[in-house]
C-alpha cells in the first residue's frame, strides 16, 4: 500500500488529466463521432466484503461489488476516474455525486469550442449508454424503436463509446486482481483502483504491446450487472 499510495500521490495528478483536447475531439471524429471529448462508463470490481457491510454492497447480479466510473479518450487512456461507491449504486446516482459532472454542468471541464454540422449547433459532448438521462453535453443511445437515422447515429455512437470497454478490459486483463474479490479495506480498495488506473495509461501511452491472449482471463469474471435506462 506504501507503493501505492506513492503512484497515487505523484503520478495520478500527471498522468490521468484532461490533455491535447483537439487531439483527443480530432480522434473521435476518426470514429465517426464529432465534437466529442470523452466516452464515459462504470464498471463493478467485485469485493469480498465483512457480513456487517455484505447487503449494502451487493449488486444486481448478487456479489459485492464497488463501482469504478471513467471517462476515456479516443486512445482508451482514463482522463477521469471516480471510485468508491458501493455496487448497489445507480450509474446516474454516481456521476452527479462526482466532481467531474459538477464542472461539466458548470461548462468548465472543457474548453469551449464553436462546432456545427450543417448550420445547426453541436455542443461540446461526453457519450455514454442508456443507463443515463440526456443532458446538452450527455450524448447517449435513442431508445425505443429508432428510425433509419436514429439507427445510423446509435452505431457511431456505440462505435466511439467502445473507447470505454476497451479501457475497462485492458485494465483488468492486465490487472487480473480486479476480476477476483478484492480483499481489503474500503479505502484501500480505492486506492488500488486509481492505481491501476495510473498503470495503465502509463502502458497505454508508452506503446506497449497488449497481447490479445491476456483477455481469456475474463471468462472467469464476476458477470457485469446491467444498469437500467432512465427514460
Amino acid at each position: 500500500m506504501e507503493i501505492v499510495h506513492t503512484i497515487n500521490d505523484v503520478l495520478l495528478p500527471r498522468v490521468i488529466w484532461l490533455h491535447d483536447v483537439d487531439t483527443t475531439v480530432a480522434g473521435f471524429a476518426v470514429l465517426r463521432f464529432p465534437n466529442c471529448r470523452g466516452a464515459l462508463d462504470a464498471t463493478h470490481i467485485p469485493v469480498r466484503a465483512p457480513e456487517h457491510q455484505a447487503a449494502h454492497l451487493m449488486n444486481r447480479k448478487g456479489y459485492c461489488s464497488i463501482v469504478l466510473q471513467a471517462l476515456v479518450d479516443h486512445r482508451a487512456c482514463f482522463l477521469d476516474v471516480y471510485a468508491g461507491w458501493s455496487g448497489r449504486a445507480h450509474d446516474s446516482r454516481i456521476l452527479r455525486s462526482s466532481g467531474l459532472f459538477h464542472r461539466l454542468e458548470a461548462g468548465t471541464y472543457f474548453p469551449w469550442q464553436e462546432f456545427t454540422v450543417g448550420d445547426v449547433p453541436m455542443p461540446i459532448c461526453v457519450i455514454r449508454d442508456r443507463a443515463y438521462i440526456l443532458l446538452p453535453w450527455l450524448m447517449r443511445p435513442n431508445t425505443g424503436k429508432p428510425d433509419q437515422n436514429q439507427a445510423r447515429f446509435n452505431d457511431r455512437l456505440n462505435q466511439a463509446r467502445n473507447q470505454v470497454e476497451c479501457a475497462f478490459g485492458h485494465l483488468k486483463a492486465c490487472f487480473q486482481c480486479l476480476l477476483t474479490r478484492l480483499e481489503m479495506g474500503e479505502w484501500n480498495i480505492t486506492e488500488v483502483l486509481a492505481a491501476c488506473c495510473v498503470l495503465h495509461n502509463v502502458v497505454e501511452r508508452s506503446g506497449e504491446s497488449f497481447l490479445p491472449v491476456w483477455m481469456a482471463a475474463e471468462g472467469q469474471a464476476y458477470e457485469q450487472p446491467r444498469t437500467a435506462a432512465i427514460r
